[in-house]
């Protein structure tokens, strides 16, 4: 697994393409949406942005995965969202939301974790890679955001 500086370095190329594009082109990788997910620094108490990709989505819940390609180390955005959840969210190039982050408890990791795999099999493939249980994050809508829904 590429170290946190690529990993860094990957992130500001794809918003380069993002912007290089006026967004026509980085909004989606893999068959995927992609996710700019907005987060406060643990430690910093800073905003840090990073981009992932949403495997599933379920109503107004999108599903991310802290998988870090099978890397033994969470990623940072994740534990980021477990000690500060309320994060905001732009999906594919949409209007960025509020909303909250809840790491999927053992019963609905058990639930997702096969839905995930069979529609990207590369998850089940970091998951062999790692002794971490990946974790599993659901963003669902911030009940203040003005939408009026719940965590669909």
């Amino acid at each position: 697994m590429p170290g946190d500086l690529v990993m860094k370095a990957l992130n500001r190329v794809h918003r380069l393409v993002l912007g290089a594009t006026g967004g026509r082109f980085g909004w989606e990788a893999w068959g995927m949406p992609v996710v700019e997910l907005t987060t406060t620094g643990r430690r910093t108490g800073l905003s840090r942005t990073t981009l992932l990709t949403s495997p599933y989505q379920e109503g107004s819940t999108v599903v991310v995965v802290a998988s870090r390609g099978g890397d033994a180390h969470h990623p940072a955005w994740y534990l980021n969202v477990r000690d500060h959840p309320a994060v905001t969210v732009r999906v594919g190039g949409g209007p960025r939301r509020s909303m909250r982050a809840v790491v999927a408890d053992e019963g609905e990791r058990a639930r997702l974790w096969p839905v995930l795999t069979d529609l990207h099999p590369n998850y089940a493939g970091y998951q062999r890679r790692t002794d971490r249980e990946i974790p599993v994050v659901l963003l669902v809508p911030d009940e203040g955001d003005g939408t009026g829904v719940g965590s669909g």
